[in-house]
């Protein structure tokens, strides 16, 4: 038999009052307490904004300005509640409530959306480690995937394979930017000796000379080829829809992508972790040395490896970084989080919309942002 849920806790208003003073971020919908002290710098919308709502009724937030909150966001929400505000919610500041007299009530539209997470009734054991389970959720993972979750996850029950699933935002630079460095010197100096010819293995009579002095174009080149594979693999590859019956698909989705969108804020599992990823990039480093001439695939891969450092470093600060309201990266992390909550078949760019506007993915506008 399923317990009962514990009774709900209930919090007067001047206790409210005492952990808001103390730093907390606490906001209601109607008279249900959620303490989004944790999630503050996560905000899309910026910490500041967040914080300036402490305290007040967030309810006509939902489906108002500056966007119209998903379900999933809505859902997210559900998971930092805390308990119930005693006494009237309408009532004013002098009374010691946490609003003006003017606060709105919940949306009755919105009281079904409104659900506590019952981990005990999800679809898999949060307590087991979840990559065998996912495959027998079926017709049911697609929709279950992208309902985001706030706690970590364990995929292996290996400790050691475990470990290797998982990574530091750190170790990325770490380790690829030594090697970036290291093959960007290498290869320019063997450009710089004037004997790299392009084509030279197909026409000796039609092949293009290499001077060093193209090595700063070949290194962009490489960062762009980059961002469109970035794009290519996160659109039809990360996105892929497996198909129901395929337990080891499904399986394969969510370790590549499917955890991150379950879980957008485990730490651990936000950047690709460096064994994985080493055969990743050890496989389009081979490709190119036997599509171009050594110096020249190497530069373009050299190009590529910084780009997808900075990939990986721009996709962790969109997740736990504060920037400045209006900056560009201000507009790019409410742009990802549009894509987790709201549009996971649109926005695939991380680091720029550069190709969704190419290919016609971008994030569509809401209606009364285009009225502005």
């Amino acid at each position: 038999m399923v317990p009962a849920p514990p009774p709900a806790v209930s919090f007067s208003p001047a206790e409210v009052q005492r952990r808001l003073a103390a730093g907390a971020c606490w906001v209601r919908c109607g008279a249900r307490l959620y303490d989004l002290t944790g999630f503050v710098r996560h905000h899309p919308g910026g910490e500041q904004l967040l914080r300036a709502r402490a305290g007040e009724d967030v309810s006509a937030d939902l489906d108002g300005p500056p966007h119209r909150h998903s379900a999933n966001a809505r859902r997210w929400l559900e998971q930092y509640y805390v308990g119930e505000l005693q006494g009237d919610p309408q009532g004013s500041a002098e009374n010691g409530t946490l609003t003006p007299a003017n606060t709105q009530k919940t949306d009755p539209w919105m009281e079904p959306k409104l659900k506590v997470v019952d981990w005990d009734k999800d679809l898999v054991d949060w307590r087991k480690p979840l990559l065998w389970q996912v495959g027998h959720l079926g017709e049911k993972y697609d929709e279950w995937v992208h309902q985001p979750v706030i706690r970590p996850i364990r995929l292996f029950h290996s400790d050691l394979i475990e470990a290797l699933s998982k990574s530091v935002w750190y170790s990325v630079p770490i380790i690829w930017m030594p090697l970036m460095l290291y093959l960007s010197w290498s290869y320019y100096r063997t450009l710089a000796q004037g004997n790299v010819r392009l084509f030279e293995s197909f026409s000796t009579e039609y092949s293009v000379a290499m001077p060093q002095s193209v090595f700063p174009g070949l290194f962009v080149l490489g960062m762009l080829f980059w961002s469109l594979l970035e794009y290519l693999i996160h659109r039809f590859l990360f996105h892929m829809k497996p198909p129901r019956d395929s337990h080891y698909l499904i399986m394969l989705h969510f370790i590549l992508h499917g955890q991150h969108h379950k879980a957008p804020f485990d730490e651990s599992r936000l950047v690709f972790p460096p064994v994985p990823a080493s055969l990743g990039i050890a496989f389009f480093y081979v490709i190119l040395r036997l599509l171009l001439p050594e110096a020249v695939g190497g530069t373009m891969f050299a190009g590529g490896l910084l780009g997808y450092v900075i990939y990986d470093m721009i996709h962790y600060y969109l997740h736990f970084g504060s920037p400045h309201k209006g900056s560009y990266l201000y507009n790019m992390k409410a742009h990802h989080a549009k894509h987790h909550f709201a549009h996971q078949k649109s926005g695939y760019g991380i680091s720029s919309k550069l190709w969704d506007h190419f290919f016609h993915t971008l994030i569509p506008e809401e209606p009364h942002l285009k009225m502005q």
